[in-house]
């Protein structure tokens, strides 16, 4: 069964990154790539991706600063999906679908094209938030970095019901993995 589940990392104070936009803070920590919910085990379940146009345009400025466009190629190896309402700058042959289309007809698509594997919502928050609220996140799975930064872009800034699943360390990081908790149907 395809899961819909937002992976990211944190500031202990809900934080995934910082004021100015910034995960320089993310990569001064420890983190061990065969620990539990790490990365690579985690991306080897992924059949699709979804993220912002912030989330995208960070990417772009990260990986492929000062190379010339004939050099990018795109980090993600499985159908990528950007929620932008702007042009965006285009990686060459890169599987990406621009999109300013709801939330549930992209997600519709998208569990298509992960062909029974996983749909990972990178980022931001905000469109973690809006896949949940119309009740198509059902994990979230969260990477605590012991950093604190006092402001920035909110881990989902919005309310979310979860239930613990599994906790572990993971180098310098608290690690957990979160049902979300749907409400109840109505019955009349």
């Amino acid at each position: 069964m395809t899961l819909t589940q937002f992976y990211t990392a944190t500031s202990l104070d809900g934080f995934i990154a910082d004021e100015n936009h910034s995960l320089e803070w993310l990569f001064r920590q420890e983190q061990d790539r065969k620990g539990a919910l790490n990365y690579d085990d985690f991306y080897a379940e992924v059949g699709a991706l979804a993220m912002g146009r912030s989330t995208y345009d960070w990417v772009l400025d990260h990986e492929f600063k000062e190379k010339p466009v004939e050099e990018w190629k795109w980090v993600y190896d499985v159908p990528t999906w950007v929620f932008t309402h702007r042009e965006p700058r285009v990686v060459p042959g890169a599987d990406i679908t621009f999109t300013g289309d709801d939330v549930p007809a992209v997600h519709d698509a998208m569990v298509k094209a992960a062909d029974g594997r996983n749909v990972w919502i990178v980022g931001g928050g905000d469109l973690a938030g809006q896949f949940a609220d119309h009740g198509l996140l059902d994990e979230v799975i969260a990477c605590f970095a012991p950093v604190m930064l006092g402001a920035g872009a909110p881990l989902l800034p919005r309310r979310l019901d979860l239930e613990t699943v599994e906790v572990h360390r993971n180098g310098a990081f608290a690690c957990g993995r979160y049902r979300v908790v749907k409400p109840e149907s109505s019955v009349e």
